[in-house]
């Protein structure tokens, strides 16, 4: 199977996780906001907040998805595999804008303007709470089962898969601290228990957001290859008879699967011009064959030793591959 086949078929999944995750999440924040509606709870309308914030930044991922694939041109000559980390930053900011301060706003109002007493309708909140449960429950191990089944934690590389399987843990994890405030409400008559649990949850959102943003940021600005793929990459070249020492070696992620790789190399003396074409094309091929992700391949020849090569990090010459 080719790798972009593979890279495809790895979408076509990511993408059922998400529509997954989505229908599920929408379903749930209208029965949530109807139940806190109801129950006056702000548990719960922090829980429906929460899933609506979830619902958006799935439509966030799958934008992500579509545009991410779109082929290299002239504007984008690298390509537009970078989309795949602005949507999961946008993700991100959805998260701790709609999920987290508006949970920070429940608790603190319940705080200070304390909640009705009544219960009537607590009863229905948390069979929506158990519905919810449920539902986030399956929407996580179907996430989780394609984890496993893309190479375990390696698979959380995808910015978009990575998004989903912290919104669903975070999603199980904040209906369970909504339903345990909401029951000790019921149970002491003191709503400080349900407001605390609305502040949890924030807590949480935000703890989320702010992971899943400094990874796409990290990765928006320009993040190196895994070090394992940046140390194929040096064996590849420091194997070549004709390379004498490699002075600099630079690597850039472009996309999920793809990076730059830039290489300063010293070779052998005594090759002509012609000869020194010949050897960098074939260089460049043995890296492509044996790195895949190396989408870009810069060879410069330099004879400075490595001291000047590192004061000039933009290595410049053939664009190639295989």
């Amino acid at each position: 199977m080719s790798r972009t086949s593979s890279d495809n078929q790895a979408d076509r999944r990511t993408r059922v996780t998400v529509l997954v995750a989505l229908g599920a999440n929408l379903v749930i924040a209208a029965a949530k906001a109807a139940g806190g509606l109801i129950a006056g709870s702000p548990a719960l309308l922090s829980e429906a907040a929460h899933s609506v914030a979830d619902s958006l930044n799935e439509v966030f991922l799958l934008a992500a998805l579509r545009r991410s694939r779109r082929p290299a041109d002239r504007r984008h000559p690298f390509g537009y595999g970078k989309e795949r980390f602005f949507w999961s930053l946008l993700a991100a900011v959805g998260i701790f804008v709609m999920g987290g301060c508006f949970s920070f706003f429940q608790g603190v109002e319940a705080f200070r303007n304390g909640a009705e007493e009544k219960t009537s309708g607590y009863v229905a909140g948390l069979v929506v709470l158990g519905v919810a449960f449920l539902a986030e429950g399956a929407s996580l191990l179907r996430a989780l089962h394609q984890v496993s089944r893309q190479g375990g934690k390696g698979a959380l590389r995808d910015p978009a898969l990575r998004t989903v399987v912290a919104e669903d843990g975070t999603a199980v994890l904040g209906v369970t601290v909504a339903a345990i405030g909401m029951a000790l409400h019921m149970v002491t008559g003191q709503v400080v228990w349900e407001a605390s649990a609305s502040i949890v949850i924030g807590a949480l959102l935000v703890y989320v957001a702010y992971h899943l943003g400094r990874e796409a940021r990290d990765q928006l600005i320009g993040e190196a290859a895994d070090p394992e793929a940046a140390d194929r990459i040096r064996e590849v070249l420091e194997a070549q008879p004709e390379i004498d020492s490699v002075e600099a070696l630079f690597t850039m992620k472009t996309g999920l699967d793809k990076a730059l790789v830039a290489a300063r190399v010293d070779l052998v003396p005594g090759l002509d011009s012609e000869r020194v074409e010949e050897v960098a094309v074939r260089i460049k091929r043995s890296v492509a064959s044996s790195v895949p992700e190396a989408d870009q391949i810069f060879l410069d020849i330099t004879d400075r030793p490595a001291e000047e090569a590192w004061e000039s990090p933009a290595a410049t010459g053939e664009r190639g591959g295989a």
